[in-house]
């Protein structure tokens, strides 16, 4: 016997339409539920809900304020605990900001269960109906209130954050450890409290404390470098010391008390202290020594032998020294931390070009070159005196290949501590009493020789009126021929100077005859073939020079006549110089000299009679024949 099976293929549609009507069913059972409970309750709390522990069922709300009201004293009652170590601080939920609202609570309870849709209110419902539900209650939290309670729990707290230091009393180190710092993070406290204060039950709030640690914790090892350092007095010394080398300097304890310095470097990420003494105290000192420390190197000096044409060292060379200031630092510095206390500074050293072991073959001064003579016949006492110091200062000289010589730089300080004395110079549009008078006979000397020598001159200045000591010849008479040949020198703003434009060096000679009133000056090197034409025009243009002025002078005595200046006649003189090599032409140059006219100045003591009369009778302030 065959089964048969049949298939229906509406079953699907008849489960389905099941399960549709149970699902409506289901959802009219919720909601007529849920409504008839919430019809039932209506205006009351459900069953079950409880606000802070207080149980509200079936309570209109505002009966339930009531009784929170009456019920929870938290705020007033409640403890709240802050502890740090063993220090305890206890404050009411009042005290520290907090308000209980009962009806917003009371009104928070009522809604619960009402809210959620349909299910979510079930659901709400069936949980307060079964376990219960506590809501929690509304709360008012003025945290400025409990901000002011903990900054006064930070002020007994807070501890700044103190670096390791050191400090001497007297010639005592003495090292301060360092300090953690701590305070009190009073928002982050705020949050557990704020927390703590809804939860409406006693309890701890935990203080939330951070710390800061110093840089420098413990600098006990700095502080024996910085008795090492001041065990004793501090001695820098030259290296390669010589005999006449300045030095050595000594600076004693208190000294280098003042001079101590600590600094932190915290470039790799762990700060270290470091001790020594401080850089710009150091540096201000060693400003000073170096001054005296520093020189330029010296050639030797020499004179010439005419008989055996040799050369022959008067004056020994000098090494240049300078001093490294930041390197000197540096090296006291580390020296004084390995206890050492007498220090060579940083000094380099450079040789000079010429040492007093060479010789004129080696050097290319092997004959006289130039030579020549000027005369200051009727010179004061005062004015020989500058004429002799000035001159002795290019005895022996040497310059180079290609230098060109600065008469001014050699020359230096004119003043009566370098043996200089006060005589007539021209200063101000006025000749007056100045140190240094006669200085320019010397000047006016190695011009004319540099000319007729024929080596180019790069500056040269005259004076503002013609001076009779420039154009005097061997019998004291004035020459013409020597207007616009004089060349002054007031350095640093007035200079002279010429160029070696050989390939030898030149040796520089200066001779002064006192007793002749002569200073000569000689040039020795090796001869090129040079030669020298000149041709000058003399004076030209000549001006009279103003009529003589006449001044009282109270410090001169009744019909006392004192002349303190001459007149000139003002000329323009152009002198034509052609240096010859071989025959040949190698360069012309011009000098043009501009003289103004100078006025003649007599003074005279007060009550004088006809002070010009007896100037004349004097021969005083006379203007010159034209």
């Amino acid at each position: 016997m065959n089964a048969k099976f049949i298939i229906r293929r509406d079953l699907p549609r008849q489960i389905i339409a099941v399960l549709v009507g149970g699902l409506f069913l289901f959802l009219a059972i919720v909601l007529t539920w849920t409504l008839g409970y919430q019809l039932f309750y209506a205006g009351r709390i459900f069953p079950g809900v409880s606000v802070a522990g207080v149980d509200l069922s079936g309570l209109a709300p505002n009966d339930a304020a009531l009784k929170l009201n009456q019920t929870l004293s938290y705020p007033i009652t409640g403890k709240i605990l802050f502890r740090d170590a063993d220090k305890l601080w206890v404050a009411s939920p009042a005290e520290l900001g907090m308000v209980f609202d009962p009806s917003a609570s009371s009104l928070a309870a009522y809604k619960y269960g009402r809210s959620g849709g349909v299910f979510g209110a079930l659901a709400s419902q069936v949980r307060a109906g079964g376990l219960g539900s506590d809501v929690a209650p509304v709360i008012i939290f003025d945290q400025r209130v409990a901000y002011t309670y903990l900054q006064n729990i930070a002020v007994q707290l807070d501890k700044p954050v103190l670096e390791a230091s050191l400090r001497v009393d007297g010639t005592n180190v003495i090292a301060e450890p360092g300090q953690l710092g701590r305070f009190l993070n009073l928002d982050a406290t705020l949050i557990y409290l704020g927390a703590q204060l809804q939860s409406f039950r006693d309890g701890e709030v935990a203080l939330v404390i951070q710390e800061s640690a110093p840089k420098l914790l413990d600098v006990s090892s700095q502080a024996e470098a910085a008795r090492r350092i001041l065990s004793q007095p501090l001695t820098l010394t030259l290296p390669n010391f010589r005999e006449g080398d300045p030095g050595p300097w000594t600076y004693d304890v208190p000294v280098l008390v003042n001079m101590l310095g600590v600094t932190i470097d915290d470039s790799s990420g762990t700060a270290q202290m470091k001790v020594g003494l401080d850089r710009v105290a150091l540096r201000n000192t060693l400003t000073e020594l170096k001054t005296f420390v520093d020189r330029q190197p010296d050639n030797a000096r020499f004179v010439f032998n005419d008989g055996s044409g040799q050369i022959e060292p008067i004056a020994v060379s000098t090494i240049g020294r300078s001093m490294d200031v930041e390197a000197s630092i540096t090296a006291i510095n580390e020296a004084l931390l390995r206890g050492e206390h007498t220090i060579a500074l940083s000094v380099s050293e450079e040789q000079p070009a010429v040492a007093d072991t060479a010789t004129g073959a080696e050097l290319g001064v092997v004959q006289l070159v130039g030579e020549q003579t000027t005369y200051f016949y009727g010179s004061s006492d005062a004015r020989i005196q500058n004429i002799v110091a000035a001159a002795e200062r290019y005895h022996g000289l040497l310059v180079a290949p290609g230098e060109t010589f600065s008469m001014g730089s050699v020359l230096g300080d004119v003043s009566l501590e370098n043996g200089f004395a006060e005589a007539l110079i021209i200063y101000g549009g006025r000749t007056i009493k100045g140190v240094g008078g006669g200085v320019c006979q010397v000047s006016t000397t190695l011009f004319r020789t540099v000319f007729f020598a024929g080596y180019p001159v790069a500056e040269r200045y005259s004076h503002a009126y013609r001076v009779s000591y420039y154009e005097m010849d061997a019998s004291g008479s004035v020459d013409t021929n020597f207007a616009g040949m004089d060349a002054t020198v007031y350095f640093p703003l007035v200079d002279f100077k010429f160029v070696n434009d050989t390939s030898s060096w030149l040796l520089m000679e200066t001779y002064v005859n006192v007793g002749a009133r002569t200073i000569t000056w000689k040039l020795y090197s090796t001869s090129d073939g040079r030669s020298v034409t000149w041709e000058t025009t003399g004076p030209s243009n000549v001006v009279p020079p103003p009529e003589p002025l006449f001044e009282e002078n109270s410090e001169l005595r009744k019909n006392e006549i004192k002349q303190i200046d001459y007149a000139a006649q003002g000329a323009d003189v152009n002198v034509t110089r052609t240096v010859w090599i071989n025959g040949q032409v190698y360069f012309t140059d011009q000098f043009q000299t501009h003289y103004q006219p100078w006025q003649a100045i007599c003074q005279y003591g007060p009550d004088t009679e006809d002070p010009e009369k007896k100037a004349r009778k004097n021969n005083q302030c006379l203007s010159p024949s034209n």
